[in-house]
């Protein structure tokens, strides 16, 4: 397969993950699925990022997904 294709492929895979974690916090349904409002969103959390607390900020939101996913996996575990 040739370089281009497979940065191609790559780089769907990466799109269809990120809107994935979109759709799993439920932010198309909380936003009635008003992409102005969700790019809004996702503008602001930039921005924060960017502030002088960006770091500690991306701590937190780390933090916060990691125990998502982990208790994502022992609910489904325990089915």
């Amino acid at each position: 397969m040739r370089e281009w294709q497979v940065k191609r492929r790559e780089r769907t895979r990466q799109l269809i993950e990120l809107g994935g974690l979109v759709v799993k916090a439920d932010l198309v349904e909380l936003m009635d699925d008003d992409r102005a409002a969700l790019y809004g969103a996702f503008l602001t959390v930039a921005a924060k990022l960017c502030w002088p607390d960006g770091e500690q900020a991306l701590v937190l939101f780390r933090r916060k997904g990691k125990r998502a996913f982990e208790a994502e996996q022992e609910a489904e575990s325990s089915r």
